[in-house]
């Protein structure tokens, strides 16, 4: 047979488990059509390429990013961070850069709540400093915002306006009056509402920065995990992604959703699931997922839990409860289409196994829903094998797996969940053990410089559990030491399989990608480094060599 492209002398990792090794591979009309050794290259004739050795692994399938969001973020500058030790220092330190930059409508700001010290900022705060102008404030994990009275009017916000999800996503009350703080997705829409003009031009600029690197990292395949609150935006980027890919402009492949944060909006939602199928269905584009945000984050204490946090003993709450998500899940499987769940607390999690039960013991071998949790950060034990008994994929960040607040993190962790369950967080080894499908992701909502978009920064600290001076990882996430427990530290080979095979299994994905296969799509990365045995310390510095999508040499 005629081929067009024939290794050998190569140590390829397939992430095949009938086949996990190999020294050869042939390529012809941009499919693997031999994976084995030397020996078997004599039915096939073309050039031959002699790697002397080098390794060879199927290209990266990152399972929860955010495309559409990342464009909101480069067109909305959140402003300058704020420097401070507490709340005065904090609106004396805004209060000198507003009157330095006299005339603006809006100004920005961003501040990590731990300076505030418990203190907390109001609406009458921020009027005394900005009176004449819009001023709003991004918490630094970017799940709350506060905002002065010129913004909550614009939006119609009073005493009278109700939250979307009590606990979860509501605009915070003193005394039955709103203060100008929200929480998650209630502020989100005043985060972004000055985004509606955005040019093709400008979509088209930021996509493509995301596309070469996506290239340059030998990311073939992702889950776009939605834009909460932004429907108009994540719709047009949607429609500019297709455009490119009619133009033969997007190499990578992109599973996309619609996310849903308002459990008043389901039936609203799941009709646009379906007209996104629909519209967006080309060669690297597709919709069929159901997006829905569960809960919250830990840092604000808005992520679910079993167990109540340890210094306000709240609990938080989820979007839907069990029954609903049974619901939801028939809704889903009557339309032949997927969910995929941010689920942060062990209750967010636990709800959704709930109702996959429930859905499951009433359809009973008609349930064909795909489900995703993504985050995991906490999980009660109750829980860990249920994931693979209902066939639930469990997605992690492991970038996360540091603790990645900088400093000491596993000090704030006790602090809000107590040091028994401090100690449990980030529990991949233990949920990969149960037989679970892991998958991973670098779920970044901003482009910026791509740092933590990186693939091999994932697998590094998910085998290390630490980001120190030879991890390529931000400064601000740089720990003191690794994270607890060292039990939880994965392979390389389980690093390795969770960002390839395991990944097109969750996207469904698997019959032609995910790991080099007979048949399959010759996507795949060469390297310098054997990534089997290199060290793990600044494993995050390795970068493909060679990127091949579909036979075809990226770079």
């Amino acid at each position: 047979m005629k081929a067009d492209q024939i290794i050998k002398n190569a140590k390829v990792f397939t992430a095949d488990s009938a086949n996990p090794l190999a020294t050869a591979l042939v390529v012809k009309d941009g499919k693997f059509v031999y994976v084995g050794n030397e020996a078997g290259l004599s039915d096939y004739e073309g050039e031959v390429t002699d790697l002397g050795g080098k390794f060879i692994m199927p290209a990266i399938i990152d399972s929860h990013v955010h495309v559409t969001t990342g464009i909101g973020f480069a067109y909305m500058d959140p402003g300058e961070y704020v420097i401070c030790s507490n709340k005065k220092e904090a609106l004396d330190f805004m209060a000198a850069n507003i009157n330095s930059n006299p005339g603006l409508q809006r100004y920005r700001f961003i501040l990590e709540r731990k300076y505030l010290k418990g203190d907390d900022l109001t609406k009458e705060d921020l009027d005394a400093i900005c009176p004449d102008a819009e001023l709003l404030i991004l918490e630094g994990e970017g799940h709350s915002v506060w905002v002065n009275s010129r913004i909550l009017d614009m939006h119609g916000i009073t005493d009278a306006t109700p939250d979307m999800v009590p606990e979860l996503s509501y605009y915070v009350r003193k005394d039955g009056h709103v203060t100008g703080n929200a929480f998650e997705s209630s502020g989100w829409n005043m985060l972004f509402d000055g985004l509606t003009n955005l040019s093709d031009e400008q979509i088209d600029a930021e996509l493509q920065r995301w596309i070469d690197y996506s290239v340059k990292t030998g990311v073939c395949a992702v889950f776009d995990a939605g834009y909460p609150e932004g429907e108009a935006l994540h719709e047009r980027v949607y429609e500019r992604l297709r455009e490119l890919d009619r133009q033969g402009k997007l190499p990578v492949y992109i599973d996309g959703s619609f996310a849903l944060t308002d459990p008043r909006k389901t039936k609203e939602a799941m009709e646009h699931v379906k007209r996104f199928r629909s519209k967006f269905d080309t060669a690297h584009l597709k919709v069929h997922t159901f997006k829905v945000f569960m809960d919250g984050t830990l840092r604000i204490e808005t992520a679910a839990q079993v167990t109540p946090y340890a210094d306000t003993h709240k609990k938080g709450a989820t979007t839907y409860n069990k029954e609903e998500v049974a619901e939801v899940m028939k809704m889903l499987n009557k339309e032949g289409l997927d969910f995929h769940a941010h689920t942060v607390g062990e209750q967010a999690s636990r709800t959704v196994l709930d109702g996959v039960e429930l859905a499951k013991k009433e359809l009973g071998d008609d349930f064909r829903v795909k489900v995703t949790c993504a985050h995991l950060e906490i999980q009660d034990d109750a829980d860990m094998d249920r994931f693979a008994r209902l066939g639930i994929n469990a997605n992690y960040t492991p970038w996360w797996h540091s603790g990645c607040t900088g400093g000491n993190p596993y000090e704030l962790w006790c602090s809000l969940l107590g040091e028994e369950r401090a100690n449990k967080m980030y529990r991949s080894k233990t949920m990969w053990n149960t037989g679970a499908n892991v998958t991973w992701s670098s779920d970044n909502i901003v482009f910026g410089d791509f740092i933590t978009w990186n693939p091999y920064l994932g697998m590094e600290i998910g085998m290390t559990r630490y980001i120190n001076e030879n991890t390529p990882g931000p400064e601000i996430a740089k720990v003191a030491k690794e994270f607890p427990s060292p039990s939880e530290k994965m392979s390389i080979e389980q690093m390795l399989l969770g960002y390839t095979i395991n990944g097109a299994k969750q996207l469904g994905i698997e019959a032609i990608k995910g790991s080099i296969t007979v048949g399959k799509d010759a996507d795949f990365l060469v390297f310098d480094t054997d990534l089997l045995t290199a060290e793990h310390s600044g494993f995050g510095r390795n970068k493909p060599r060679d990127v091949y999508f579909s036979g075809k040499k990226m770079n």
